[in-house]
């Protein structure tokens, strides 16, 4: 399970370096490969293999209404691999999508990441925090 939050840059040519903590896990469990697509919120999500093979599964599954989410998260979706470094290269199509240009927030999100532009995200959690919290923690105990 990944979580926790990592401030990157991404180099001149669009390349991530994932944190150790994270690279040597996915060196070990997915062989570094990965894959990168859209996420509906305006990130990025960055999927073990063997993870996006299973959410990849349930997103062919939907019927046909879901025809449009199908292409913005199969289409869009990108297989890479891990360089010797622990680096993903981050396509010029994704970083547009998802307004990322080199600070960025990577977020472990359990069984995968999600990218973010650091401007972007930090308003969005500032937006979010001024409001109330969702129903589902109504009678959540802190």
């Amino acid at each position: 399970m990944f979580q926790g939050a990592s401030s990157l840059a991404l180099d001149t040519k669009g390349r991530l370096s994932v944190p150790t903590r994270h690279r040597d896990v996915l060196s070990a469990t997915t062989a570094s490969q990965l894959t990168l697509t859209k996420h509906p919120h305006g990130c990025l999500m960055i999927f073990p293999r063997n993870e996006w093979e299973k959410f990849r599964e349930r997103i062919v599954a939907l019927p046909m209404q879901a025809q449009w989410w199908k292409r913005i998260f199969l289409g869009n979706a990108m297989d890479v691999d891990m360089d010797a470094t622990g680096r993903v290269l981050v396509s010029p199509e994704l970083r547009a999508a998802a307004g990322i240009s080199k600070d960025t927030v990577l977020l472990g999100m359990g069984a995968y990441f999600e990218l973010w532009d650091a401007a972007t995200y930090a308003a969005q959690e500032a937006e979010q925090m001024k409001g109330e919290m969702p129903d589902v923690f109504r009678d959540f105990s802190f």
